[in-house]
């Protein structure tokens, strides 16, 4: 190549113009450029070679100047509209020619950075180029625009998060949300931590990125991990930082199809009529609702009544919501596909949708509701002497929480002879279960409820008035099923295998009170679903069912179509196949409902810990996790947690001591406790 031979070669993707000045080697040249910098370049890295004359570095910028004006993309669309139909290829001197009528050195660079620059008309084919078919042009086009469009949704999606970031109101657009929601999907991988024990690096190699997320993450500069993804949605505060992940990672429905909230408006607008033409008319009766103050589903209503031959009634009044749905309507597949509804420290994710969970399929007071009703005659004993069951009308009279009823049985209000008089009823009921084997295992119960920034734990009580409903809820149970059993219906029956208790002398070398009572407790086999009849050993009952919660749980729904159709003398909804099939979806169903539930209610506990660093805690020793490696489960007897904590010295069972948290990270799920010295939980103390 001779001296002063002007050529293009590309810096880092940019053009820049040289000049050849001399070999490098055999094959190699020296260029030097119009900043005077000297490249060595191989053949290859030269993309244009300008011919017929010689140049000077300082001629350089005076080129480009003659070069500038011809470079106009707009006019290669001239050429290509020429050149199409008859596919010919073009050089850049015959481009020249035909854009410019003039094919000199300038003219013909000129050309070159038009065809070598285009991505729409013409395309690459040796030193040529090829004016691309009209189908290809128009697809290119889509191609670019669609490119286009997506560059800018970008930057403008750059701006709405930098917005977020500075903690400004965001409207995020659609696309946005299909960003974000992939984000989503893989920062819950995290929970897996939980799950799984793997830690953060391994999940982040076992769970590489999708493209979307990649591309989001890379545009932001986070790092392309969970924890990085979980950082992002907190900084933008699309996410709190304490996102429930195990709820986000499960399978469990947040909101509910637009569809499903449809079909529930039109049937509150619209109720379809009802297929229980003849209910009893119950709306004599006095009925209590007794709930916490927050539950806002009322599913359940008692009452007391002497009949004229002396005996005394009991009416348990269960909600009836299949008043409103069918089996296989959308509600009910929709009830169906939730299981259950799940109850969270956050908040609650109701079965049904709220518009009739909390209304027309709800008890409530001083409306004429339509109700399940069972009504029951105990023996003086607690045995069931007689029952019935029927389609009815109740009005609700009163709206009681559990504190209401604890207060009235306390006082012994007697303008309330009916609440006293069911009181003494459960106590008989009760009595007469743990005559038939019932098995009672007490230990503190937490409560964790979580309201904005605040973490609440109590000790669930277990009162007069929770042991009451109690007891009827499972006389209603019994009944339930007794009269599946006696008419051979199938049902979604309930049972617990007899335990195999420690023996009594075992049992007593054990401490009394927790540990005992932990110990039995783990002897506790799980309770089974059937569609015949089971023992219940834990309750002390030969049958079983659940009936009473039908909003909130899908396999009491399933005992009332069940029932309603046999009161009615209609075919069963569900025969004993189909009864099962449905029992075995909605039993793996719930039991990842239960998972989320413990799992989220352990989080907020370690949370809750983690904010009390300097807090001291009386705790009870009560079982060995792992004896060898001093790892136990304590109780924490103030707020009703057991957890797991490994000591440095030899401790027994039932043994009571003193601890404040060391570390907690309710992410990681870990929770490390250390002893206090009495003298130093004194201190504390004081």
């Amino acid at each position: 190549m001779e001296k002063g031979t002007l050529v293009e070669f590309r810096v880092q993707g940019d053009r820049r113009l040289g000049i050849v000045e001399r070999p490098d080697g055999k094959t190699r040249w020296f260029v030097v450029d119009e900043r005077g910098q000297s490249h060595s370049l191989a053949p290859r890295q030269i993309t244009y070679t300008v011919t017929g004359q010689t140049y000077k570095p300082s001629d350089i910028a005076s080129f480009l100047e003659q070069v500038k004006p011809y470079v106009d993309p707009s006019s290669l669309e001239v050429a290509w509209e020429l050149l199409v139909e008859d596919g010919e290829t073009v050089t850049p001197n015959l481009m020249a020619n035909l854009l410019f009528s003039e094919s000199a050195a300038p003219h013909c660079y000129a050309a070159y950075c038009l065809l070598s620059d285009d991505k729409l008309y013409f395309k690459q084919k040796g030193d040529a180029y090829e004016a691309r078919t009209a189908s290809q042009v128009a697809e290119r086009k889509h191609q670019l625009e669609v490119e286009a469009l997506k560059a800018k949704g970008q930057q403008e999606f750059l701006i709405r998060v930098e917005q977020a970031l500075k903690g400004e109101a965001v409207e995020w657009q659609r696309h946005d949300r299909q960003r974000l929601e992939g984000l989503e999907k893989y920062a819950a991988l995290l929970a897996d931590t939980v799950r799984t024990g793997v830690n953060y690096d391994s999940l982040a190699r076992a769970y590489p990125p999708s493209a979307p997320v990649l591309e989001t993450m890379t545009m932001l500069g986070r790092p392309t991990t969970p924890q990085g993804a979980f950082q992002l949605l907190v900084d933008l505060g699309w996410w709190s930082p304490y996102e429930n992940l195990f709820l986000r990672r499960s399978s469990i429905p947040i909101q509910f199809p637009n569809k499903v909230l449809e079909v529930a408006q039109q049937r509150l607008d619209f109720p379809p009529i009802d297929s229980d033409a003849n209910r009893l008319d119950l709306t004599h009766l006095k009925v209590y609702t007794i709930d916490d103050e927050t539950t806002t589903e009322i599913d359940d209503g008692l009452s007391w009544e002497v009949l004229p031959d002396g005996r005394e009634r009991i009416w348990a009044h269960i909600a009836d919501p299949t008043r409103w749905l069918v089996p296989e309507d959308e509600l009910d597949l929709e009830a169906r596909k939730r299981g259950s509804t799940v109850y969270l420290p956050t908040g609650m994710i109701p079965m049904f949708p709220e518009v009739l969970a909390t209304g027309p399929m709800s008890l409530i007071q001083g409306k004429v509701c339509c109700a399940l009703s069972f009504g029951i005659i105990l023996g003086s004993t607690g045995v069931v002497e007689d029952y019935s069951i029927h389609t009815s009308l109740i009005k609700p009279t009163y709206r009681l929480t559990y504190e209401d009823v604890d207060e009235m049985l306390q006082l012994r209000v007697q303008a309330e002879p009916e609440i006293a008089a069911i009181a003494t009823w459960a106590q008989r009921r009760k009595a007469w279960r743990y005559a038939q084997g019932a098995i009672s295992i007490t230990m503190p119960e937490a409560t964790i409820k979580v309201k904005g920034d605040e973490i609440n734990i109590d000790i669930l009580d277990d009162s007069p008035s929770r042991q009451l409903v109690a007891e009827m809820m499972i006389v209603a149970g019994e009944v339930a099923a007794r009269y599946g059993k006696a008419h051979n219906i199938p049902l979604p029956f309930r049972g617990q295998p007899q335990p195999e208790l420690p023996p009594d002398e075992e049992l007593l070398l054990l401490p009394a009170g927790f540990v005992r009572a932990c110990a039995m407790r783990r002897c506790m086999p799980k309770s089974e679903m059937s569609i015949t009849p089971l023992r219940h050993a834990g309750l002390g009952l030969d049958t079983y069912t659940q009936a009473t919660s039908p909003i909130r749980r899908y396999s009491d729904l399933l005992t009332h179509f069940q029932l309603k159709a046999h009161l009615r003398g209609e075919v069963l909804p569900f025969s004993a196949e189909q009864l099962k099939e449905v029992m075995m979806n909605v039993t793996s169903i719930t039991q990842e409902l239960t998972m989320v539930e413990r799992q989220t209610n352990r989080y907020y506990a370690l949370e809750y810990l983690r904010r009390h660093p300097e807090e001291t805690w009386d705790v009870t020793v009560l079982m060995w996790l792992r004896e060898d490696s001093n790892l136990a489960l304590i109780l924490l007897e103030d707020l009703g947690l057991q957890l797991p904590m490994t000591f440095k010295r030899s401790v027994n069972l039932g043994e009571q001591i003193v601890v404040k948290v060391s570390h907690a990270d309710p992410q990681k799920d870990m929770i490390q406790f250390q002893e206090i010295i009495y003298q130093e939980a004194q201190t504390a103390a004081n």
